[in-house]
């Protein structure tokens, strides 16, 4: 694994023409065209014959974070157009379930659009049934592109929440250009969307219904959540010749005891990943708990290359990680882990937890084909060829795979 940071991205590259991006979600959520790749073969099939694909005696874990309206689009006095777009919350908490709930007052890491026509506090008046909400916003200091925004309101029985439910947009990614729309607002989101979080959403799960539920259900097959808030970094090109002269972005995991108990029972089967923020969590897991095996420092935080540089880690194994955080869970008397990961999964990483994955087609040279490449290797490439000369929609709104390596 010495050689991970050398891996060149451009041998991660194909030609996606503009036609083949899928701009709008397809009629049906489970009427999407479903690629599956096992034992080295393709099948071309449906999304709602997915179960018939599922092995028995599978968990699938799917990530129950929910899309926030992160975008608001704000005017100064001379009319100018200022968007600001939300990532994470900074004060007087950086737990996002927290942030929502605050009233009065939050300060936010935000992105925003045209920040040199920001010179004094803005003003948005938002409308919310039978009264109205002005909120007073900031902009404080420029970090790595990002700015510190704080947000005052002047009816403190509102949370955060409440009002950027009513005023701001859901944030569609960067290559579907056009503004969302009323459709946007239910198709942009899972069906199962619980804890509000992301900027982005965990797109392998927009496929998925109550019929797709129930059919797995029927099979015997077992379901679980996780919860990764995905951050506008899922978006981050590659700009480095290398992958190791890339930041990886961090992103925070809640985990709950009994879903590491329920992986436990599944070891030795087969748990598949249902999007590549719950691969990444899973993993990330893996880490976590291989870290308090051997006592290493800040165990619930996962840096972008230890796995990579610490042999020992990758020594433990899930039953022995699993049993490690179940035993610091009940150390500490809580049932929830709360951690925050920037692990990188590289064609070199051999994954742990995690023996099969549902997802969609990614960017070309993006860290997600990276991490595709460690469950299936070079053959991505014939996937990709495949579904691109059986015309596959590709990216958040476009069809989806199954990998069974």
């Amino acid at each position: 694994m010495t050689d991970s940071r050398d891996i060149r991205i451009e041998d991660f590259n194909y030609e996606l023409p503009e036609e083949r991006i899928a701009f709008f979600p397809a009629a049906q959520r489970d009427h999407s065209k479903l690629l599956v790749y096992r034992n080295g073969t393709i099948t071309d099939s449906r999304f709602d014959h997915l179960p018939e694909f599922i092995p028995e005696e599978s968990l699938l874990v799917f990530n129950n974070s929910k899309v926030i309206h992160a975008r608001l689009l704000v005017h100064n006095a001379t009319g100018a157009a200022i968007e600001i777009f939300c990532l994470e919350p900074l004060y007087p908490t950086n737990d996002p379930a927290t942030a929502f709930a605050q009233t009065g007052e939050v300060t936010w890491k935000c992105m925003v659009g045209n920040a040199k026509r920001w010179k004094h506090p803005l003003q948005i008046t938002v409308p919310m049934g039978n009264k109205t909400v002005t909120v007073t916003t900031t902009k404080g200091d420029n970090v790595e592109s990002t700015f510190e925004v704080t947000f005052r309101w002047d009816d403190t029985r509102v949370s955060f929440a409440e009002w950027l439910e009513h005023y701001g947009k859901i944030p569609l990614p960067p290559y579907i250009k056009r503004a969302a729309d009323e459709n946007d607002e239910l198709r942009y989101q899972t069906v199962y969307a619980k804890h509000d979080g992301s900027v982005a959403a965990p797109t392998a799960g927009l496929h998925f219904t109550d019929n797709v539920f129930e059919s797995l259900h029927r099979k015997g097959i077992d379901t679980d959540f996780v919860t990764l808030h995905v951050g506008a970094g899922t978006f981050k090109p590659v700009t480095s010749e290398t992958i190791g002269e890339h930041y990886m972005h961090e992103e925070k995991i809640v985990i709950t005891e009994a879903l590491i108990e329920h992986l436990v029972q599944y070891i030795g089967k087969r748990c598949i990943a249902v999007g590549t923020t719950v691969a990444r969590t899973l993993e990330s897991l893996f880490i976590m708990g291989a870290k308090l095996r051997l006592n290493r420092p800040d165990p619930l935080k996962v840096s972008q290359w230890e796995i990579y540089d610490d042999a020992a880690l990758r020594e433990v194994t899930a039953a022995e990680s699993l049993q490690a955080i179940l035993e610091h869970l009940r150390a500490q008397q809580t049932d929830l882990l709360r951690g925050a990961t920037s692990l990188i999964i590289l064609p070199t990483y051999q994954p742990r937890m995690v023996q099969g994955i549902i997802t969609n087609f990614h960017q070309p040279q993006s860290t997600l084909l990276l991490l595709i490449s460690a469950f299936v290797g070079e053959q991505w490439r014939d996937i990709y060829r495949h579904a691109l000369q059986h015309d596959y929609r590709f990216l958040s709104y476009g069809d989806s795979n199954l990998y069974l390596p």
